[in-house]
């Protein structure tokens, strides 16, 4: 075991062997494409019975559906078949290096495994790893029936790092053609490429140690950010799967001793690090679709919701805008075959994403039969938003530069305020780890 105080370890993460149908063993994250079914079920028909991830995962358009008990059954049933018939097999400790290209972006990252007792989700955390957005508590337990006893856990995780100098990822990726290819395949359904490469010298795990280590400086961190504790992992991705890694840990922990909590696996959490000044990354709006209120009287409802809110807000029907951030915030709207912006010149946020969802929030409590989703792509939005009490709205992007300050000054964004990258972009399943003794 490597030994270092940035709360890393070095795992020994699980793949099925060479031969195998990498195509279809990576599916993409189980909380993407949650208001569209049919993507599921056109993933099924791809792998039909090859082995694939899609079997250990419960994708979120099943969350909560009367047969999720059976489901989750069926998963756990899977892990085990896995590792007994070799199709999961443990590499020794190592990192993998991996290099995803999609929709005309490639990025670079890292895997390895952060620890959940350097993590607080909630807001004025100054641990190491900090979530970017307001942790919605009552997420966890669904997900938390899922992780809860499983012997394996799949990463969708993505986590930043400030690291401007590209000290940690990037010489990795200057000697990959050295490294032992892990995998090299095209991935499903419009997602890509990727290649992983396995690494496992001892000097280069323990270059990437100290790289991190130098990132928690506490005079360069000071001089950059004041008299702040250093925030070295921030989620990018996957902040309620992290925060539930964290739930299941804790309710284990409990049940140990000091000399068992230091050396449970599950102590750890399997991620993806990625560097913030990756030119591959980008940051894509979520957009916000409301289902079971709309029309007119749905948009008239939020405006008046956005008035008593921030002072001001009007409508105006039937123009196309562009969604806007800045001191006046511009949102676009779509509900059936109507369209056009609501305008809020004095918003009490400073993000246009805060606004919409603070009154989004308020008009749920009044209307506790509707619900909203969110949803990466225009004209995802708008498809959705043709259907019956549904209305669509569209919402800026972040920039990349005001992530970390914010999180260190401010302590956590609005909920769901950015992505990296719309829905085929996401971190596909590949790297599995064992979470149980």
């Amino acid at each position: 075991m490597y030994e270092n105080n940035v709360g890393v370890l070095v795992p020994k993460v699980m793949l099925p062997p060479k031969g195998t149908d990498f195509s279809k063993w990576a599916v993409v994250a189980c909380d993407q494409f949650t208001s569209q079914p049919e993507y599921w079920q056109q993933a099924r028909a791809y792998i039909g019975d090859a082995p694939s991830t899609l079997d250990l995962i419960l994708p979120e358009a099943y969350l909560g559906s009367p047969d999720e008990p059976e489901r989750i059954a069926r998963i756990r049933k899977k892990m085990r078949e896995y590792l007994d018939a070799g199709i999961l097999r443990e590499l020794p400790e190592g990192f993998v290096l991996v290099r995803r290209s999609a929709a005309g972006n490639t990025r670079t990252g890292l895997v390895l495994a952060l620890d959940l007792d350097c993590y607080d989700y909630n807001k004025g955390s100054t641990t190491l790893i900090r979530a970017t957005e307001g942790t919605i508590v009552s997420r966890i337990p669904p997900r938390l029936r899922i992780r809860s006893g499983a012997p394996v856990e799949l990463p969708h995780i993505l986590v930043l790092i400030d690291d401007p100098f590209r000290t940690v990822i990037e010489p990795l990726l200057a000697k990959a053609d050295a490294l032992q290819t892990l995998y090299d395949t095209d991935l499903m359904l419009g997602g890509g490429h990727i290649t992983g490469w396995f690494v496992d010298d001892p000097k280069d795990i323990q270059g990437v140690l100290d790289a991190l280590a130098a990132l928690t400086d506490p005079e360069s961190f000071q001089k950059q950010y004041g008299d702040h504790a250093p925030l070295l992992f921030a989620m990018g991705d996957g902040n309620h799967s992290f925060a539930t890694a964290k739930a299941n840990w804790e309710q284990i922990k409990a049940t140990l001793s000091e000399e068992e909590q230091a050396v449970h696996p599950a102590r750890y959490a399997l991620v993806e690090i990625e560097n913030v000044h990756d030119t591959g990354i980008v940051f894509e709006p979520i957009h916000r679709v409301v289902f079971g209120l709309g029309g007119i009287e749905g948009i008239e409802a939020l405006v008046r919701t956005m008035q008593a809110q921030n002072g001001n807000a009007t409508v105006t029907y039937g123009a196309e805008a562009n969604a806007s951030g800045g001191k006046t915030h511009v949102i676009p709207f779509y509900t059936g075959d109507r369209f056009g912006a609501i305008t809020v010149q004095t918003p009490v946020h400073q993000l246009a994403v805060g606004t919409l969802q603070n009154a989004i929030d308020a008009l749920l409590n009044e209307h506790p039969d509707a619900e909203v989703d969110y949803i990466h792509g225009a004209d995802v939005v708008r498809e959705l938003s043709e259907k019956t009490d549904a209305m669509g709205f569209l919402l800026p992007a972040m920039q990349k530069s005001e992530l970390f300050p914010t999180v260190v000054f401010d302590g956590a964004l609005p909920r769901k305020t950015f992505s990296m990258g719309e829905a085929n972009e996401k971190r596909y399943y590949l790297e599995c780890r064992k979470i149980e003794p």
